[in-house]
């Protein structure tokens, strides 16, 4: 029997599993054990599935004994962000409007995963609709932190980060609107990819952004994550989103050898824009060390100010979320969480013009990356890291800070975060590396060379055993500015307009936050000239 403080790999326990050295069934009931240790202090899952793991592990183990091993995940177990369908499993999406909702269908990614003979733990907690939290207010507590539980684990894949990085799946499925696999995975110091939008098929996956919902893969190694996505890659014509494109061995392309490859450093983002900690901006300038002596060729280069970015993705995206959301908006607003209503309500603010601006905007801004990929490999610039304290979350800052993380949503392309180094209080610190869509390869091999070279992953959070996490005492938000009677009324018209019956709660989320959405509206170019359609045009059925 393996010792329960063992960290074991999705490659690691795979030869283990092949050789039959390992056996599901004994590698599952010590990752159960774990859970029912270590997940009060995490609260990583939403809904444990014990019988159902241990049935598909007893039958992985039939199988594998009998000959018919299927590949590297046969016998791994993995956990679900709490937004992937799962047939006859509650999916909730971490919110009370779905707290009874029982899929009659597994998502394509589920469906895939299972027939790659992978076990499901359960399902992971997330920030609500994969937007909205962290919030005190949902039936679920909000997931630790467990290098440090008094922390925050980043969102919107709060679950899945927390599950892998304490040990309790080997892997598990995220989603990425604007660094919800990316940011988490950064914040608990493992690897978290968005691949390519539409690599991966989002058919039974809880929408949240029609034009930015990317499925994908966290793990605690690259080559684990190579792994998942070789699982999960395919094109699914029942996803109009999804797109047909070759399929390369992900794992087989990694490699040591980076010599020659050309990064530009997008450098102006962790120092100019928005300048981060001194630790992270010293663990960047490491990483690049570390980088050239591989042989890589590293040189800065400039793109739009970050801020470009993400006004487009907020304006596109908070449209898209609040009609998702509008009709639930309009008849129980009060069974949503306080974080949910903060983030969701100013997109009744946004009019269509300023929605087509948006997607014009990006199309002109996926045309200004094809230098950039012509003349890079990979970009590379920072994460986030360390973690904050929860007590001292700011929910306004989903409004008024911008994002590191969103010019790789816009632009579509992969982008992974992997960590690179260690903040002086213990918590993990992250990178991201990105590339031209369809070059997950690239981001994969680069990613790879870089945590060979480096000893980050020897490092692992430890957790108390029998320990339970303490109550989070929020700070009070900042009080609420009332704007000008001319914004007040038009903030009036759209929220009526929209449907809305506004208590003193939503009142004061939708007041707080529309300064900022109106001027991400106002940001957005209006002189493009009349042939530049929008990123998202109409397109027949396949």
């Amino acid at each position: 029997m393996i010792a329960d403080t063992d960290f074991l790999t999705i490659a690691q326990a795979g030869e283990l599993l092949k050789s039959r050295k390992l056996s599901p069934v004994e590698l599952t009931r010590m990752l159960l054990e774990r859970i029912e240790t270590y997940d009060p202090q995490v609260h990583a899952f939403i809904t444990p599935t014990p019988e159902l793991a241990l049935s598909q592990a007893r039958d992985a183990e039939a199988a594998i004994c009998a000959g018919h091993w299927r590949g590297p995940l046969h016998g791994i177990p993995f956990g679900l962000k709490d937004i992937y369908n799962t047939a006859g499993i509650r999916t909730t999406a971490h919110s009370k409007i779905l707290i009874d909702n029982v899929p009659i269908e597994d998502s394509a990614a589920t469906a895939m995963l299972y027939a790659s003979g992978a076990i499901l733990m359960g399902k992971l907690g997330t920030h609500e609709f994969a937007i909205g939290g962290p919030s005190h207010d949902l039936p679920w507590p909000i997931p630790r932190n467990p290098w440090n539980v008094e922390h925050y684990i980043g969102g919107s894949s709060s679950g899945s980060a927390a599950a892998v990085a304490a040990g309790l799946v080997l892997g598990a499925l995220g989603s990425d609107t604007g660094a919800s696999i990316r940011n988490p995975a950064a914040l608990g110091g493992l690897v978290g990819l968005k691949p390519t939008y539409g690599l991966v098929s989002r058919r039974g996956v809880i929408p949240n952004s029609y034009s930015f919902d990317t499925c994908g893969p966290m793990a605690w190694t690259v080559e684990d994550c190579a792994i998942l996505l070789q699982a999960i890659a395919s094109h699914d014509a029942a996803d109009p989103g999804s797109i047909a494109a070759s399929i390369p061995d992900y794992r087989a392309g990694l490699t040591t050898d980076v010599r020659g490859m050309r990064i530009g450093v997008i450098r102006h983002f962790w120092e100019e824009d928005l300048p981060v900690n001194a630790e992270l901006a010293r663990a960047m300038d490491e990483a690049v060390h570390v980088l050239t002596a591989l042989g890589a060729v590293c040189r800065d280069i400039r793109v739009r100010p970050m801020h470009a970015y993400h006004d487009v993705r907020m304006v596109i995206a908070e449209c898209e979320l609040f009609s998702n959301h509008q009709t639930d908006l309009m008849n129980r607003a009060g069974d949503f969480g306080a974080e949910f209503l903060r983030k969701v309500l100013p997109g009744c603010l946004f009019q269509g013009t300023d929605y087509v601006q948006a997607q014009r905007e990006r199309q002109i801004m996926l045309q200004e990356m094809k230098p950039v990929y012509r003349d890079f490999d990979v970009m590379l610039t920072a994460g986030s890291g360390p973690a904050p304290r929860l007590d001292q979350f700011k929910g306004i800052e989903f409004w008024s800070k911008p994002s590191i993380y969103n010019i790789f949503n816009v632009t579509g392309g992969p982008a992974m975060s992997v960590c690179n180094g260690f903040a002086a209080n213990g918590l993990p610190l992250g990178m991201q590396i990105a590339a031209a869509p369809f070059r997950d390869d690239a981001v994969l091999r680069l990613g790879h060379a870089y945590e060979k070279a480096t000893a980050w992953r020897s490092q692992r959070p430890r957790l108390e055993r029998g320990a339970t996490s303490t109550p989070i005492r929020l700070q009070p938000e900042p009080a609420v500015q009332e704007p000008d009677a001319t914004t007040l009324a038009f903030i009036q018209t759209a929220a009526r307009r929209a449907g809305l019956q506004l208590d003193a709660r939503s009142r004061e989320m939708l007041v707080s936050a529309a300064p900022y959405a109106l001027a991400m509206a106002d940001r957005i170019a209006r002189n493009h000239a009349r042939a530049v359609e929008p990123a998202m045009v109409f397109a027949f059925p396949k």
